[in-house]
């Protein structure tokens, strides 16, 4: 199930334990028994959560007794990385929510925000492998709804910026009329790596418009379908021009084929691109090449997810760009590309725990007035 490593916290949800309910919570596993178990073993344990909490739900709405309100879900954006980009809000309700629903993108530093006392359920996702459906992330949201829990939601990013959020608001309102969902804006991929890296999104003269596209298919989708569906890279090529800023999210397995492309529809082969991994997180690589050498550059330098691209000529602009003036008449750069690492914010990078009065590293509560134990939370590492 991925839950974290604490105990069930003492909300509503708890109660399922009573014996009089006739059937036990599973209770949070640690990271090592989490990843010990079978895919079986992890589909029971589901299974039996669910169960529990659709049971708990129909006695509830047997019970004349018990109000209908109270079923409340945010859908939270964390940003792109960096815990500083966090908004007030989403801090606000991750010090109060009973039960979070996090994703890969999600860090250990964000999480452990969270307040102690509430479940942790790991729904992350990775090109290749989906720990949960997104049918199976709906029937969560909705069975801890339905028990009326306070839902958190977090996911990387903005929620509605390839996040799924919008479907998952559908659903809990078509399948549960009492429910109340909030969306808590993040700052998406595309305006926090571009602003970190000084890349203007547009800029008078030089970019009169912003795209922002995926490079994923949807899920369930084969390439094969994509003769059925609206092929994301094909998209990009009809939606694009040299005026245009293009951000491409979740885009390195199409970016051969974006580059080709784009190459074929007229773009200068040395138009300015950057493939950001990680980005405003010290973990962050950025690759600074041309859009016709850097799917060679990204293979190069053994880039993974996950990955902006950011194709266009205000990525000159940055001062990280380490090829001068962009001229679409001048020759190949060189080298072909650039790689550099960490953060650009540098030795600021950690300010916000100041801010916050927050001690991650702190042995003791007394170390801190905000104390915040550090715990490995993450079941998926980058």
């Amino acid at each position: 199930l991925g839950v974290a490593p604490r105990s069930v916290a003492s909300f509503r949800v708890t109660a399922l334990s009573d014996a009089s309910h006739g059937a036990e919570t599973p209770r949070a596993a640690s990271n090592a028994s989490a990843s010990a178990r079978t895919p079986n073993e992890e589909d029971d344990s589901l299974a039996a959560m669910l169960a529990v909490l659709r049971a708990r739900a129909a006695e509830d709405a047997k019970d004349c007794s018990k109000s209908e309100d109270g079923a409340k879900v945010y859908l939270v954006g964390t940003g792109p990385g960096d815990p500083g980009l966090l908004t007030l809000r989403a801090y606000q309700l991750m010090r109060s929510a009973d039960v979070v629903l996090y994703d890969r993108l999600v860090s250990n530093e964000i999480l452990n925000l969270v307040r102690p006392e509430a479940t942790l359920v790991y729904v992350g996702k990775r090109a290749g492998f989906h720990t949960r459906t997104q049918s199976e992330i709906h029937e969560l949201l909705l069975a801890f709804a339905d028990v009326r829990a306070t839902v958190l939601r977090l996911k990387g990013g903005d929620p509605l910026v390839f996040g799924r959020g919008g479907e998952e608001m559908d659903f809990l309102r078509d399948n549960n009329k009492n429910v109340t969902v909030e969306v808590v804006p993040g700052v998406t991929a595309a305006a926090g790596v571009g602003s970190e890296l000084g890349i203007p999104l547009t800029h008078r003269g030089m970019a009169t418009s912003v795209r922002l596209l995926t490079g994923h298919l949807r899920e369930g989708f084969s390439a094969k379908d994509t003769a059925k569906a609206s092929d994301p890279v094909d998209f990009a090529v009809t939606s694009a021009d040299v005026d245009t800023t293009l951000v491409v999210y979740m885009g390195l397995g199409t970016l051969p084929s974006l580059s080709e492309k784009l190459l074929a529809s007229g773009f200068p082969a040395n138009m300015p691109a950057v493939a950001v991994e990680r980005g405003t997180t010290v973990d962050e690589r950025r690759v600074f090449s041309s859009i016709a050498d850097l799917p060679e550059a990204a293979k190069a330098c053994e880039l993974v997810s996950p990955t902006l691209l950011i194709i266009g000529r205000t990525v000159t602009l940055s001062p990280h760009w380490p090829y001068g003036d962009y001229d679409e008449s001048a020759s190949p750069y060189e080298p072909k590309w650039v790689e550099q690492c960490g953060t650009p914010r540098g030795s600021d990078y950690d300010d916000w725990k100041v801010w916050l009065d927050v001690d991650l590293a702190a042995d003791d509560a007394s170390d801190a007035q905000h104390f915040v134990p550090t715990r490995e939370i993450h079941v998926d590492a980058f």
